[in-house]
């Protein structure tokens, strides 16, 4: 199979960004003398975009739709201002972009982070790999959805079947399958190996430098 694109999930794929999501949202729980989580609760609340993360990270008893509103206002706010503050590109990622890039493949980026911030993030960190950077702007269409990734795939003038979707959760998996690319998931992101597997993953990778081998 020759493939000439590929698709990447942004957090917990390209960058890891959970500690700048979670200091955010940490400080907005704080303020309104809520608990806080840890790193590691974090990995599990992301993945669905910041208002679903505002909604797991809400105590039970005052996750209402009023709440939930305050909730992601105050974390779009500190977040969008401090979305880099510690998120760097994980190891490989920088050559792995450069050797596709070599290959002449089409790259994209598509995250259910809000679209303002994906750029954000993708043009300070990443800045000249991708044919387009898209985030969430309308809540319906966020992955696992596969209308944006369908969107690029027209865009790119490429087929689904001869594009690589690469992600690190079961969302990324699924919007992979729903629009019939090549799902590759990564071990190094914010879920586990079992998750992607059991989502539908057709290569579980390492090291971003193994999708090479894909190719």
């Amino acid at each position: 199979m020759s493939y000439k694109a590929v698709i990447f999930d942004l957090d917990g794929t390209l960058v890891n960004s959970i500690e700048d999501i979670a200091d955010a949202m940490n400080s907005v729980l704080k303020s309104a003398n809520y608990p806080t989580h840890s790193y590691q609760d974090y990995n599990n609340f992301v993945g669905s975009g910041i208002k679903s993360l505002v909604t797991r990270a809400l105590p039970n008893n005052s996750c209402n739709a009023q709440q939930t509103e305050i909730g992601f206002t105050a974390m779009m706010d500190i977040y969008t201002n401090n979305c880099i503050n510690k998120t760097k590109p994980y190891d490989g990622i920088i050559a792995l972009l450069a050797a596709l890039k070599a290959r002449k493949l089409k790259l994209s980026i598509l995250s259910n982070k809000d679209d303002t911030l994906t750029k954000k993030v993708a043009l300070a960190l990443l800045p000249g790999y991708f044919e387009s950077v898209d985030g969430l702007t309308t809540e319906a269409h966020k992955k696992p959805n596969p209308i944006k990734a369908l969107k690029i795939s027209k865009s790119l003038g490429i087929k689904p079947e001869d594009i690589i979707f690469v992600g690190d959760s079961d969302v990324d998996i699924q919007t992979a399958n729903n629009a019939n690319m090549f799902a590759v998931g990564v071990s190094w992101g914010f879920r586990k190996k079992e998750e992607l597997i059991a989502n539908g993953a057709k290569l579980i990778i390492d090291h971003p430098l193994e999708l090479i081998e894909v190719l």
